[in-house]
């Protein structure tokens, strides 16, 4: 079998094992930059997404539609944790009662999620994040 196309059940061509580790690396280097950097300056998840769809944009597909849906699911959840400061700052620190419990259920989201993301690209699958802004398509 040629090393570049694997063919699944239905006959149609299926990522490479190659094309199937960038695709969920892109999901796991935006977790661990943001784990390393803290969830809350998420924005190295986002650069580190953008790093992989910016190697892999020309060259595979499916790894690039898993970067770009990294990066756009990362972007979205930095805005999410900046609204939630900005509520508090503005509510004098009141608005802690409603922003510490959504903070901790956008992280645990963008945990599962993210891990969710990894297993489906590793497994050959396409992959939607919830909650998502797509600011790039």
């Amino acid at each position: 079998m040629d090393n570049n196309f694997e063919s699944n059940a239905q006959g149609s061509v299926a990522p490479t094992l190659n094309e199937r580790q960038w695709a969920a690396g892109a999901h796991l280097v935006a977790l661990i930059l943001a784990l390393v950097t803290s969830w809350a300056a998420g924005i190295a998840g986002a650069v580190g997404a953008l790093a992989v769809w910016m190697i892999k944009r020309d060259d595979s597909p499916f790894a690039a539609d898993h970067a770009k849906e990294a990066l756009n699911f990362n972007l979205s959840m930095f805005i999410y944790a900046v609204v939630l400061v900005v509520l508090t700052v503005v509510t004098l620190g009141i608005g802690l009662i409603f922003t510490v419990p959504l903070g901790v259920a956008i992280a645990v989201v963008w945990l599962v999620c993210t891990l969710q993301a990894a297993f489906r690209a590793y497994d050959g699958q396409e992959y939607r994040y919830p909650i998502t802004i797509r600011m790039f398509r």
